[in-house]
Parts: C-alpha cells; sequence; structure tokens
C-alpha cells in the first residue's frame, strides 16, 4: 500500500506524521538525538526509537518535547491521534483535535456527559469504557492521552472556552462517590479559570435547541468558525458557513435560557454539597 501523504509531502497516518515531526523539529533545532537525550535528561535511544514509529512515548515524554521546541501542545495532540489511531477512529475526529490545538475560542453545548477538556481520570476511564475500550493497556493510555487535552485549557495563549452544560450532566454522576465528586470538585474549580465560563441549562428551561447533540464551534487564527456535532452513532466536522450560523443561531438562543456563570458555578457546587461524602475506610 502506497503511503497515505497530504498536500505538504508529511504523512496523514498519525503515528508516521508524529515521528516526522519529531525528526523535523530536532533537525531543524540542530540537535543530535545524544544532545536531545542530554537537555531532557532521557537515553537518546529512546527518541531515536520514536523518530523512527517504534514507539510513542509517555506524556511525560512528549510534554517535555512539546516544551522544548515551544510547540504549544501541538506535539500532545499528535500523540494524542497516534496513541488512538485505530480503523474506528475516524479521519474526521482526527482533524477536529488538530483544529482544536489551534483554536483561539471553543463554544461547547454539552447535552449528557462532562466536556472532554474538563474530565477527571476516573471520569474518562468511565466514559471510555461505556465507549466500548476495553480494559488494558491500551485503555490505560486512551485515559492518559485524553488527559493531556485538559492542558489546552491552561496553557500560555490559553483559548477562551465557555461550555454549556444541561442539568443532566451534573444529575447523573457516577456509581463512585468519591470519583464524582472529584469530577464535580474539578468542575466547579474550572469554571472559576480567568479563560473558561461555565453556564448550566436547567430542567426548568424546559425542551430546547439541540437537546441531544454534543456540538462544539472552533474559533480559528484566520477568523473562520467549524463545528463538530456529535451524537450516540457518530460525529461531523461541518465547514459550511450557513449551516455553522445555524448552528451558532441555535447556540445563542440555548445560552439565552441558561443560569449565568455565577450562578452555574453556585449550582455546581450545590449539587457537589448534596452529593453524599463515601463512607470512611474501615
Amino acid at each position: 500500500m502506497e503511503p497515505n501523504h497530504g498536500v505538504t509531502g508529511r504523512s496523514q497516518e498519525p503515528r508516521r506524521r508524529f515521528a516526522e515531526e519529531l525528526k523535523s523539529l530536532r533537525e531543524q533545532r540542530g540537535d543530535s538525538l545524544r544532545q536531545l537525550g542530554a537537555a531532557l535528561g532521557w537515553d537518546w535511544s529512546l527518541f531515536g526509537k520514536m523518530e523512527k514509529g517504534v514507539t510513542l512515548g509517555s506524556v511525560d515524554v512528549v510534554e517535555a518535547l512539546d516544551q522544548y521546541y515551544g510547540t504549544s501542545g501541538v506535539l500532545l495532540t499528535l500523540w494524542e491521534l497516534a496513541v488512538g489511531d485505530t480503523p474506528q477512529f475516524k479521519a474526521r475526529y482526527r482533524r477536529y483535535m488538530k483544529l482544536e490545538a489551534r483554536a483561539t475560542s471553543i463554544h461547547q453545548y454539552s447535552p449528557s456527559v462532562v466536556p472532554g477538556l474538563f474530565q477527571t481520570r476516573e471520569y474518562a476511564h468511565r466514559m471510555l469504557v461505556l465507549g466500548g475500550t476495553e480494559p488494558g493497556k491500551r485503555l490505560d493510555q486512551q485515559v492518559n492521552a485524553r488527559l493531556s487535552r485538559r492542558k489546552l485549557l491552561t496553557r500560555d495563549e490559553a483559548p477562551k472556552f465557555r461550555a454549556i452544560l444541561d442539568e443532566s450532566v451534573l444529575r447523573r454522576g457516577l456509581s463512585d462517590q468519591a470519583a464524582w465528586r472529584e469530577q464535580l470538585t474539578h468542575l466547579a474549580e474550572a469554571a472559576t479559570w480567568w479563560n473558561v465560563r461555565v453556564q448550566v441549562l436547567p430542567f426548568s428551561a424546559g425542551v430546547r435547541e439541540m437537546s441531544n447533540t454534543d456540538t462544539a464551534f472552533l474559533r480559528l487564527p484566520d477568523g473562520m468558525t467549524l463545528t463538530w456535532v456529535e451524537t450516540g452513532y457518530g460525529g461531523e466536522l461541518v465547514e459550511e458557513a450557513a449551516r455553522v450560523d445555524e448552528l451558532l443561531q441555535r447556540y445563542d438562543q440555548l445560552r439565552d435560557h441558561a443560569l449565568s456563570p455565577h450562578q452555574s458555578v453556585e449550582f455546581v457546587q450545590r449539587v457537589l454539597e448534596e452529593t453524599p461524602c463515601p463512607p470512611p475506610p474501615e
């Protein structure tokens, strides 16, 4: 089979593309593998294996490379795509994740689950298991990959992020009360970050727009806005301006019925207070 290359000549296959980018960045900097290893404190042979596609490395290694090269999370995104590359991992979702790493602002509506950028380890683990990922090394890699995306909101030049959460997101928690309290605590904290706004759509608002559709709007540096629309059966990257505008109008109408950011933080905190504390270990 011929290699799948894009117009840049770079591979479109996630694992191969990740390896190509690693080698390209090192060569642009003028480092040898030994110099790179000495600078970051890992055996240089590890980086050689990563550049050959023999191994993907760990989150810690990729984070160190991301910081060393000043790539602002791009390497982490490519690594996550490589880790999750399976025949079922749709090309359009891989493209969405690359665009997410470049976005200057993200607006999202979640009708049923905590958005991926807010998920804690236990919550992400549960969601991936429910999605069909079997326990084992691959599941652990997927959880780590999802958690690595959270750094998008705390990095330098982080995008502005607004999330509208249906009340059902907060009412249908994990069966593990300790893990669910951890998730709610993290959500309440993240909602106070300078670049994050969380709004809760209460049950009292009734049936509203996009009631069963998880939707995210990405504003890119060139001013273009794209939309990722996901249901229980799959997802679609919407790029046509007229369709994006229509979805944006629905999102704005939805936001009109949501609680204010301040009221929403208080709402999350009340749900946290209502969640029973787990009994102390015997």
